[in-house]
């Protein structure tokens, strides 16, 4: 029987941000679990377990990511596979938690489209013919978030635990990918996550920035396939 597979979403995104691997993936049951609900990533940690299969692939993006670690911290025994994309495994820095209080009162007082388009999403990206689609589909998810689902993610990620430890700990198949160009969580991070989990394996997208499921969907997809056939076979 197939390992079903849970893909977790980055920061104001939707299922939509794994739609091109949904559909490349039919041999099992693939779900995306919302984390929105909670203002600290060990709440949605329980929310997603709370819905999630007994056991599961575990993959997640970004914001999703780092869930998918505070899941692997929580209920290890539950997770077959583990999948970090994009991702960090650090707490937050100060300087970078202090930095979200002015942004987050710009999205409080009516300016959520501003702070997207112009501060958060034009760095995700690597340049490409695609690039322009690609953030119009990202504005469209955080739109159909809203301000209060942005508010109380950024007030997770500002309080998030560190989980290098925890990596050390993991015991399944493993896949670190990343995409060469991401600024946001840089190349080196994704190496030193691959070096602290035992037999990880890293894959470098390249031509992708932050958003590698949507900028170059189809090495993802090829990635994700060989990732979740060792998951299989464990």
């Amino acid at each position: 029987m197939r390992t079903p597979l849970l893909l977790l979403p980055g920061m104001m995104c939707d299922a939509r941000l794994f739609a091109p691997q949904i559909a490349a993936i039919r041999d099992r049951a693939v779900m995306v679990a919302p984390i929105s609900g909670a203002e600290t990533t060990a709440e949605l940690a329980r929310a997603v377990l709370d819905v999630a299969p007994p056991r599961f692939a575990l993959a997640g993006l970004s914001m999703g990511g780092i869930v998918a670690m505070e899941i692997v911290a929580q209920a290890p025994e539950r997770v077959a596979g583990l999948c970090l994309m994009d991702t960090n495994p650090k707490a937050e820095h100060p300087a970078v938690a202090e930095a979200r209080v002015p942004q987050m009162e710009r999205v409080a007082a009516g300016g959520l489209r501003r702070v997207m388009r112009d501060e958060t999403k034009p760095g995700y990206l690597a340049d490409g013919p695609g690039r322009e689609a690609v953030l119009a589909l990202c504005m469209e998810m955080a739109e159909a978030l809203g301000a209060e689902i942005f508010l109380r993610q950024s007030k997770a990620l500002a309080g998030r635990a560190d989980r290098r430890e925890t990596l050390r700990g993991v015991a399944v198949p493993s896949l670190v990918l990343c995409g060469r160009e991401d600024a946001l969580c840089p190349l080196h991070r994704h190496e030193m996550m691959a070096e602290l989990i035992p037999g990880a394996r890293l894959v470098v997208i390249d031509g992708a920035g932050h958003l590698p499921t949507l900028e170059r969907p189809e090495a993802v997809s090829d990635a994700l396939a060989a990732w979740l056939r060792q998951v299989d076979a464990a």
